[in-house]
């Protein structure tokens, strides 16, 4: 299953030396980890936020369990916001409109019958 994660910044450093702090021991590493993880095919894609400090990633992970374990090795979770949201295919909610499309003209020509018949 696919999950988009944003990760925004808690709380932006207080002094240039959090900062540097910050990016050394935290950002960093985490674009080095996330680099790994789209070689690796478990990053689908993602990037730096503009307008903000933050990631956007698509996560690709069999189970919630994964997903969390990919989340928590990156260095700068804890400095973060998360938001997960889960991701269904394109082609698998194209499943359920045709449904629903068949099941609402069905109840639609059931209602006319109806009312013709009254």
């Amino acid at each position: 299953m696919e999950y988009l994660v944003e990760m925004t910044l808690a709380a932006l450093p207080k002094t240039p030396e959090e900062g540097i702090i910050l990016m050394e021991i935290y950002i960093l590493p985490t674009l080095a980890l996330a680099k790994k993880l789209k070689q690796e095919n478990k990053i689908i894609s993602g990037g730096l936020m503009v307008g903000k400090v933050g990631i956007a990633m698509i996560i690709k992970a069999d189970s919630a369990q994964e997903l969390d374990g990919i989340i928590d090795s990156l260095p700068v979770w804890s400095r973060m916001q998360t938001t997960v949201i889960p991701l269904t295919s394109f082609e698998s909610r194209e499943i359920i409109v045709k449904q629903l499309l068949e099941t609402t003209k069905k109840r639609i020509a059931e209602a006319k019958t109806q009312q013709q018949n009254q």
